[in-house]
């Protein structure tokens, strides 16, 4: 029930605040990494720790825990990112981020950067052939939780 209701919350939020309105550019998927960064160049560890806290925008801390703000505000349906920068490299993290369900195709989490069929889904027409995050946001957000070392 609480999935249900949390899947519902979200869906509500990703329909009410778009991202960007960027189209997706190409990457390359090395085993369960995205070796190369989705622009030109590594993101800013400042704008995405900023970003992961952003419960509007991101939407990570719906789900996960970690060394956030508003610790009370957290969701527990998902692995805490504490030490994440420890556990996981650069392109394990990208990967995550852009596509999770590449990786585990039944998980709630969102596939920030890949544009998803659409097919018999229903999308807000906002979000319509869009990411929910434009690549530099994606970088920003891998940059700062590489700096998650323990």
């Amino acid at each position: 029930m609480m999935r249900v209701a949390l899947l519902a919350l979200m869906g509500l939020q990703l329909a009410a605040s778009p991202g960007a309105g960027e189209e997706t550019g190409s990457y390359v998927v090395t085993g369960d990494a995205i070796m190369q960064p989705l622009v030109g160049g590594k993101g800013d560890p400042a704008r995405g720790g900023a970003l992961v806290a952003d419960r509007q925008r991101s939407h990570c801390t719906l789900c996960h825990s970690g060394p956030f703000p508003d610790a009370h505000l957290h969701g527990t349906l998902a692995p805490d990112l504490t030490g994440v920068g420890a556990r996981l490299s650069e392109g394990q993290i990208r990967l995550r981020v852009v596509d999770m369900k590449r990786l585990v195709p039944n998980t709630i989490m969102p596939s920030y950067y890949r544009v998803a069929d659409e097919q018999g889904r229903r999308v807000a027409t906002a979000w319509r052939g869009k990411p929910i995050l434009d690549g530099a946001a994606i970088e920003d957000i891998v940059a700062y939780l590489t700096t998650l070392k323990g």
